[in-house]
Order: structure tokens, then C-alpha cells, then sequence
């Protein structure tokens, strides 16, 4: 079988975005919520959350199924955003959801604005992983938390790809491995304390009857998800969230 064509994120997410529905859609992405949720407050009655890269907006709708009062959806694809607004409009209520077209290296959102911040599968994206955890410490609250996963960097070693097919071309997302000493590294410098790690494993009831795929993925984790706790301090920001550290 041929090799998919490896296109950058903003190509890639355009010509996916039609096809791309509001909810976890593969086994990967069904084990990775699993986790994620898990580590949601079950309450997020009068909060600000923000999702970094929302992609068709399946965080938001979770979020504000929990109660969310303000609800703000970043995405650097504008017809992602599109996706997000339709599914988002049947779920707004009485709650104020935002959608802003933007890079996770650089939000267009003000500092401490949210009382927890999602960012769902998008850091493999960026090169820089300490640029990014540190827009999303800036935008997060002091003692606010921040909810973060990512492909596992064992799925990345054993070739697997992000991949779609659009018009009956075969198409792969670049994707960054990221390893758990990177993170470690990065939340040390930005003063993030990580309070959970999960490593999800596929559930192989989530598996087609008949689908090819990697027999190793239901022997190895197939997500690495994060809860983590920006640092309590004074009303101002913390210096550490302003900056990539070193």
C-alpha cells in the first residue's frame, strides 16, 4: 500500500473538516476521552473553559453538558470552526461560547481567562511543545487547571499515522512525537504541577469486526493524558506562564 501524502496541520484539518464529526470517531480517540473525562470535574457549573484546538468542538459540547457558563474555542483551521459552530449552536442555552480562529503558540485570548483549559490531541502538532504549555499555562487561571493529550509517542515509533482519505486521496498529518521527559521538563520550568498521567489502552470492543490494524496497539498505550495545576499566586501573571521556558 502506498504512503499517504504528509501535509501540514492547516492543509490537512481543510480538507478533513467536511468529514470530521463532534465526537471521538476512531478506538484511539475513544480511549483517549475515556481518559480525559475522567479527569474532567463531573461539575463545571459557572466556569470559563477554554479548548485549545477544538477542532469540530467535542470538548465544548462536553463542557458545557457539565454546566459551563463561558465556553471559547480556538482553532487554527477555519473550517474546523465552522464544524464547531454548527454542532456547538443546538447546545448553547443560556452559556456564552466563543469560537476564534488561532495558533496554540500563540492564543488570541488575554492571560488567567479560564478556570480550565482543554487541549485534545493537538500539541503532537506543534514542533515546540514548551511554546505551547506555556500559552496554555498564560491563559489558565492561577489554581486553575489544564486538561492535555496527545498520540502516544510509542504509536509515532511504531509508524502509525494520523491519517485520513478526502476525495479518494490517502492523507497523513504531520505529527511531533512528544516524550513524557519533555513534558516533565517543560511543567518544571512553567511551574505546572502535574497531578495525573493516564495512559490509556485500547478497549477491544472499540475495534470494527474485520478492521485491519496494528495487532501491537491493544499491548501498548495509545495516549498520554495529563492533568495538570497551574501554580496559585497572586492576581497577576505568573512570569513563568509568559514565556517558552529554555
Amino acid at each position: 500500500m502506498a504512503h499517504p501524502s504528509l501535509l501540514e496541520p492547516a492543509e490537512a484539518y481543510a480538507l478533513w473538516a467536511p468529514a470530521y464529526p463532534a465526537h471521538a470517531h476512531n478506538p484511539v480517540m475513544r480511549a483517549e476521552e475515556r481518559a480525559m473525562l475522567g479527569l474532567m470535574p463531573p461539575s463545571l457549573h459557572g466556569q470559563a473553559v477554554l479548548d485549545a484546538g477544538c477542532g469540530s468542538g467535542r470538548y465544548l459540547l462536553h463542557a458545557l453538558r457539565r454546566g459551563a457558563a463561558r465556553a471559547t474555542g480556538v482553532d487554527l483551521s477555519p473550517p474546523m470552526l465552522e464544524r464547531a459552530g454548527a454542532e456547538l449552536d443546538a447546545l448553547r442555552s443560556g452559556a456564552q461560547v466563543t469560537l476564534l480562529q488561532g495558533d496554540l503558540g500563540a492564543l488570541p485570548l488575554p492571560d488567567a481567562q479560564a478556570d480550565l483549559t482543554i487541549c485534545g490531541l493537538v500539541v503532537g502538532h506543534l514542533e515546540d511543545l514548551a511554546q505551547a504549555l506555556a500559552e496554555l499555562c498564560r491563559v489558565t487561571r492561577p489554581g486553575g487547571t489544564l486538561l492535555c493529550s496527545d498520540v502516544h509517542p510509542i504509536g509515532h515509533a511504531l509508524g502509525w499515522r494520523r491519517d485520513f482519505k478526502s476525495a479518494g486521496h490517502h492523507y497523513a498529518v504531520r505529527h511531533t512525537p512528544h516524550l513524557y521527559r519533555d513534558w516533565h521538563a517543560a511543567c518544571a520550568a512553567l511551574g505546572l504541577h502535574i497531578e495525573q498521567v493516564l495512559e490509556p489502552m485500547l478497549d477491544p470492543a472499540d475495534i470494527p469486526a474485520g478492521a485491519h490494524f496494528d495487532p501491537r496497539a491493544l499491548e501498548v498505550p495509545v495516549a498520554l493524558v495529563f492533568r495538570l495545576r497551574r501554580a496559585a499566586g497572586s492576581a497577576g501573571t505568573d512570569p513563568a506562564c509568559t514565556q517558552a521556558c529554555p
